[in-house]
């Protein structure tokens, strides 16, 4: 499905298959696309790059689709680098983490270091960790 160029995310760089390629949903997503483009919230004089997932209802782009700017779709590539490495070696802990030490990494980034940790706020933690492992 082509994605659209007249909205206020201007398109540079897409796939347009990726409702084939949607890892679970791969054949039955509404995820349609991804981009590559010229930020829909662009200030006069001042261009971002952002990524968007494309969804598409069926009969319209949805407004549930998301534009991202390109940093922090990095930021979260590394965040789940992170994490699967991580769970590579849960297995150690009894609970897949350790209640004491809920910290799994500090990853120095632009502005500062982002922390990557067990979510030990989640009153399911203990059942919702085994689903990623």
């Amino acid at each position: 499905m082509k994605i659209p160029t007249t909205l206020k995310h201007k398109p540079v760089i897409v796939s347009e298959n990726y409702e084939n390629v949607d890892g679970r949903a791969a054949y039955n997503s509404e995820a349609k696309g991804l981009s590559l483009g010229l930020a829909q919230w662009n200030d006069r004089g001042k261009v971002d790059i952002s990524a968007k997932v494309w969804r598409y209802t069926g009969e319209k782009w949805s407004r549930q689709s998301e534009e991202l700017p390109l940093h922090r779709v990095l930021d979260l590539a590394i965040l789940v680098c992170r994490a699967s490495l991580y769970f590579q070696e849960a297995y150690r802990y009894e609970k897949l983490y350790d209640p004491q030490n809920p910290l799994i990494d500090r990853v120095g980034l632009q502005g500062d270091a982002m922390t990557v940790a067990v979510c030990t706020d989640n009153e399911r933690i203990d059942e919702d960790i085994k689903l990623f492992s």
